[in-house]
């Protein structure tokens, strides 16, 4: 029969007596670690280059007075670790050490007890932290599933709304398809660089190639005859045509007002629509910004939808080939785009003329 695992208690004190007392209340519900110094409770939370170890205490008993490192240097080094942060930590302390008990429990000690040791106190409230814990681990869990789901659902609503624009525009929605699927080819070729490793390492890539889908949302507001005209565009025309990008940013900032200010989503989603027009010369639009003031973001997306709209039939122009398509965005390195990103596009010259071509309206 398989035993049923445990939980983990790591007892760190520098007196054996204490160790053995502990040791001798817990051994029959706990599986028990030990430890005689701060440094060496440190070497079992993190064995390997300061990287937590694989099987991890369930709750820590931590003495506060201890030579070389204390317990409040401990306790520190614990709650800075994202993966052990949240194990309960109960200090061990004096009777009458009221100022320790205090700036632990301020310093994010769980609880504490205090010795001489009484076994029922120890258990019940090491038994209370570890529940404790568990319950909240569990609703932790429950809350980042339904955040999922919202999620999910919104970008899901907004990649449909985006495709009935795409529509409506009188263009297949495989127009998104392919604008996803080039962003993610071009980023894989941009990890490769490094002249944009560290920029990337930064980003969300999976959120920021979702919301390149939404980088004409705004166009909902255009007029069809603006829209739909196949002929050339008037300046009058072409300044209603320019206002979808302020328009989807506007439509991105409704869609945030009830969701969190921290959604990468919608901020990646805000600058495409925004800035994907802009230009690496300052010439762009809607507001003139040049090199890396345009978030990188809108780099990425302007280089794609440029690519896409060459290879494209539109209702002004007959599609171009793709060496045609390359040839002329290579012609706008440094000018209209990033030079370090058109540095990329012979890397992944045949992946983009892959997708245009698996996808082809």
């Amino acid at each position: 029969m398989k035993s049923i695992e445990r939980d983990i208690i790591l007892v760190v004190d520098d007196i054996d007596i204490n160790r053995m007392i502990l040791h001798e209340i817990l051994h029959t519900d706990y599986d028990i670690l030990e430890a005689g110094s701060g440094m060496e409770a440190l070497d079992i939370l993190f064995p390997a280059n300061g990287k937590p170890a694989e099987i991890l205490p369930t709750a820590i008993l931590l003495d506060v007075m201890m030579p070389g490192m204390d317990g409040f240097e401990v306790l520190e080094i614990i709650k800075k670790n994202e993966i052990t942060k949240n194990i309960p930590v109960l200090f061990i302390t004096a009777t009458n050490s009221e100022e320790n008990e205090t700036r632990g429990l301020i310093t994010g000690a769980a609880d504490y007890i205090t010795k001489p040791f009484n076994s029922v106190v120890v258990r019940a409230r090491i038994d209370n932290h570890i529940n404790l814990a568990r319950y909240r681990h569990n609703l932790e869990h429950l809350v980042s599933i339904k955040t999922a789901e919202v999620t999910k659902t919104y970008e899901s609503t907004l990649e449909v709304l985006a495709t009935i624009i795409e529509y409506r525009n009188l263009e297949s929605g495989a127009h998104i398809r392919r604008t996803t699927l080039l962003s993610q080819v071009l980023i894989d070729g941009m990890l490769k660089s490094e002249s944009f490793k560290a920029q990337l390492a930064e980003l969300s890539i999976p959120s920021l190639v979702k919301a390149s889908a939404l980088h004409d949302i705004g166009k909902i507001a255009i007029p069809d005859g603006v829209l739909l005209k196949p002929g050339k565009l008037t300046n009058e025309e072409f300044n209603i045509i320019k206002t979808h990008t302020t328009i989807g940013s506007h439509v991105i900032d409704s869609i945030a007002l009830n969701l969190p200010d921290n959604d990468q989503y919608l901020k990646y989603a805000k600058d495409i629509c925004h800035y994907h027009h802009e230009r690496w010369d300052g010439h762009g639009y809607p507001v003139g910004l040049c090199a890396e003031e345009i978030p990188l973001a809108a780099r990425i997306i302007s280089v794609v939808d440029v690519y896409d709209a060459l290879v494209s039939p539109r209702c002004y122009k007959e599609p171009l080939s793709h060496e045609v398509s390359m040839n002329i965005i290579m012609e706008g390195k440094g000018t209209q785009f990033d030079p370090n990103i058109v540095d990329i596009l012979p890397d992944v010259a045949d992946a983009f003329k892959q997708v245009e071509e698996a996808h082809r309206d």
